[in-house]
C-alpha cells in the first residue's frame, strides 16, 4: 500500500505473489487498463513468467467481477467499520484481513464453503 500506483509498486506485488504462489506457467493475470499494467516492464515481467495478460474493456467493471468482489469485501467488512490514524495502521490492518482472516479462515461460497488455503491444499491432494 503506497501513496502511488506507480509500475513500480504493481511488478513488486506480482513478484510478491509469484515468489509466495509459485504459479505454473499460462496464469491468466487479469487487470483494469491502467498505464502501469500497459507499461513495458510490466508486460516484460508478464512474459519472464509465463503468465497471460487479460486486460478489461474500457469502462467496464463487469470484466473484473472476482476483483471488484473482493474489494467490495474489504471494504464492507473492514475499512468501513475503523478510523485509521495513518497509512501505517491501515496498511497493517489490510495485511492482516487478507492474510490472515480472507485467506485462512474466511469461507468462500465459490470454494465449496472453503477458506482459499484449504480450497488449495485439497486441490493439490486430489
Amino acid at each position: 500500500m503506497a501513496e502511488h500506483m506507480r509500475t513500480k509498486l504493481v511488478n513488486d506485488g506480482l513478484l510478491m505473489a509469484i515468489w509466495k504462489r509459485k504459479p505454473t506457467k499460462g496464469l491468466l493475470w487479469h487487470t483494469d487498463r491502467g498505464s502501469q499494467y500497459a507499461s513495458e516492464s510490466h508486460r516484460a515481467l508478464l512474459k519472464q513468467y509465463g503468465i497471460r495478460q487479460s486486460m478489461s474493456r474500457k469502462g467496464n467493471c463487469w470484466d473484473n467481477a472476482v476483483s471488484e468482489s473482493f474489494f467490495h469485501t474489504l471494504k464492507t467488512e473492514l475499512i468501513h467499520h475503523q478510523i485509521f490514524r495513518h497509512r501505517d495502521e491501515a496498511r497493517q490492518a489490510v495485511f492482516e484481513y487478507i492474510e490472515v482472516f480472507y485467506n485462512r479462515e474466511r469461507l468462500h461460497s465459490a470454494n465449496g464453503y472453503l477458506s482459499p488455503v484449504d480450497y488449495e491444499l485439497q486441490q493439490k491432494a486430489a
